[in-house]
């Protein structure tokens, strides 16, 4: 969609700001393009004297309008606008794990509006049946390229707050998208990610899990990573030899990193 809009009557003193007001308000979520156009003429109707008008470059002739006289008529600003809409803040998704352990859950997520008369409605569901701890080396039946992904019609990613806390979920969290569902009579799309946490000590740290439709549509989905304290390794029993006189137990580390 292409607009133009010329402000007729307006004067501007030099050096003097002018506000345009954009009104944005989609009924379906994808990208909406116009084009904001201002044609600027002297207030007595005179041109700009310049000389050599018929030899200006290519880009500057799409910003001018050149009289017959040769003089400059009138000068254009053009400001290209993207609308991209974007979904209200939806509801937290949890995902809690013990420190030195794996969990592997589903996270269901609805995509509102990306047809035109979808009713809104809580956009994520959580199933905690559907949690599980496997062991590492577990293959999963849908394989899908990891970080800002191209599914099809949707790009997906998760999103940290600072550079912190990125450094610490980075290392720990996989997600993959493996189904995409539509609803023929809504137009409302789920996407079924698997996402893997595995923690290797306690934090509690948000992220957010941005989708967005290749049309332009975007929706975000607080997420919040729980690692709770790790279970004890061992109990150390030390046995007193006497009073006064030291007792001495051994006992070895394993350092996880070089």
């Amino acid at each position: 969609i292409t607009i133009c809009l010329i402000c007729l009557g307006t004067r501007l003193a030099p050096k003097e700001n002018l506000d345009i007001p954009v009104l944005f308000m989609p009924d379906t979520m994808k990208m909406y393009k116009a084009v904001v156009v201002i044609h600027v003429m002297r207030e007595n109707g005179e041109n700009w004297p310049y000389e050599d008008s018929a030899e200006l470059n290519k880009d500057l002739k799409s910003c001018v309008t050149i009289a017959e006289s040769g003089g400059i008529q009138g000068i254009l600003w053009i400001y290209p606008v993207h609308g991209i809409p974007e979904a209200p803040q939806q509801q937290l998704a949890v995902v809690r794990c013990r420190a030195r352990q794996r969990i592997e859950r589903r996270l269901e997520v609805l995509l509102t509006g990306v047809v035109p008369g979808a009713t809104a409605m809580p956009a994520t569901r959580n199933s905690t049946a559907s949690s599980t701890n496997k062991p590492a080396n577990v293959q999963e039946e849908v394989q899908v390229t990891d970080g800002f992904s191209t599914t099809l019609e949707f790009l997906y990613e998760l999103q940290y707050q600072t550079n912190e806390i990125k450094s610490h979920l980075e290392a720990c969290i996989g997600m993959h998208l493996i189904q995409r569902e539509r609803d023929t009579e809504s137009g409302i799309i789920t996407l079924i990610f698997n996402i893997v946490f595995a923690p290797n000590k306690p934090m509690r740290n948000e992220a957010t899990l941005v989708v967005q439709c290749t049309t332009g549509g975007i929706w975000r989905f607080p997420m919040l990573f729980i690692a709770t304290q790790p279970e004890v390794d061992d109990v150390i029993n030390i046995e007193a030899v006497g009073l006064n006189k030291e007792s001495i137990v051994s006992f070895k580390l394993t350092s996880q990193t070089r």
